[in-house]
């Protein structure tokens, strides 16, 4: 450890708040709480969310129905609280989801933040994106340090992610006691056809192309690990990016297809193509409102070659990371037992 932390804070009984307990990062955290003796835990969903990814340990869990916009729900989730776990956000690269994306992701934190501050929640911990680090032409290299620019790099996403991380920081301004952390790609059995799950169906169903670039990596029970490290700390107002390895998107298709015995992606998506994908799903977007799978923004960073440091994850938190190549290896265990029955939603053993 860098430095000394004092740990053990929380007592089994505390009562915690989840939110987006429905998803990847959430379900994995619930399960985590629940495995380690926690027992007053809420969550929020949504009244259709699917508890696929929890069904062991749905009644285990105090759940309020609701979103992110609603108030008063959202008192009664942090009512008496001594930690929020902020994990709900969302997912979207296309246009015309901006407006959706920014109520959810910034608007959404910003109400967390104040009834937290009203609340008097000991401690607020907030999942953002190694996106909302920012991305710009030059840089090659991201820690905690780096400073946001805007740029043309910036995905929609990214930008709500930035903004809605800045609420949580103007809430420490005002008194919270919060922690943020930035994973970056978020690995682990869940959904096979959304997420990084998605990974494996692209692959199942021929791959032909691969992207030429390279970006961070993280196994989805590392950052629930991290998270509960956080909690059970005195960490206070810090930004701390999680990322086990940094890859090429290369590795992580070839390893996939070897695992689920698949022929590997071969033909590398090069300027030509990248610049045509991504304005071929425009195109289909306008004219028939098909959800673009592709983005200018997607596409272009899709070639570029980024490192993420995580020496300040290992040292304050005492991280060992799993080996990316392992968590897949058990992503495609799965994958290959349900891939003909189903494609039933899985999750990983901690």
């Amino acid at each position: 450890m860098g430095q000394s932390i004092n740990h053990n804070l929380l007592n089994k009984q505390d009562i915690i708040f989840v939110t987006g307990g429905t998803g990847l990062v959430g379900s994995y955290l619930l399960r985590h709480l629940i495995s380690q003796g926690y027992t007053n835990v809420r969550s929020l969903k949504r009244e259709n969310s699917n508890l696929q990814l929890v069904k062991e340990i749905a009644d285990q869990i105090d759940w309020l129905v609701g979103d992110l916009l609603e108030i008063d729900v959202l008192a009664e989730g942090m009512q008496d609280a001594q930690v929020v776990f902020h994990c709900a956000a969302m997912v979207s690269f296309d246009p015309k989801e901006k407006s959706s994306m920014e109520r959810v992701n910034i608007e959404g934190t910003a109400n967390m933040v104040n009834i937290a501050l009203d609340s008097n929640v000991e401690k607020f911990i907030h999942v953002s994106s190694i996106a909302a680090l920012g991305r710009r032409e030059e840089l090659s290299t991201i820690d905690e340090k780096t400073e946001w620019q805007n740029s043309e790099w910036n995905t929609t996403y990214a930008v709500a992610k930035y903004e809605a991380e800045m609420e949580v920081w103007r809430g420490a301004a005002e008194g919270l006691n919060v922690a943020v952390i930035n994973p970056s790609v978020i690995l682990g059995s869940a959904y096979w056809k959304k997420g990084t799950g998605r990974f494996f169906n692209i692959v199942w169903n021929g791959l032909k192309f691969f992207p030429t670039g390279s970006t961070g990596f993280v196994d989805v029970r590392d950052v629930a690990e991290a998270l509960l490290t956080l909690a059970e700390s005195d960490i206070s107002n810090e930004r701390i990016i999680l990322n086990g390895e940094n890859l090429p998107y290369k590795h992580i298709f070839d390893s996939i297809a070897l695992l689920i015995e698949k022929p590997k992606p071969s033909i590398k998506v090069n300027t030509l193509i990248r610049e045509a994908s991504w304005r071929f799903d425009h195109v289909l977007n306008v004219l028939f409102s098909k959800k673009p799978r592709v983005t200018k923004e997607t596409a272009r960073n899709s070639s570029r070659d980024v490192r993420y440091l995580n020496d300040k994850s290992k040292n304050l938190l005492g991280i060992k990371y799993r080996s990316i190549d392992q968590c897949l290896k058990q992503m495609a265990n799965q994958f290959n037992e349900v891939k003909n029955n189903g494609m039933d939603p899985r999750y990983l053993e901690f």
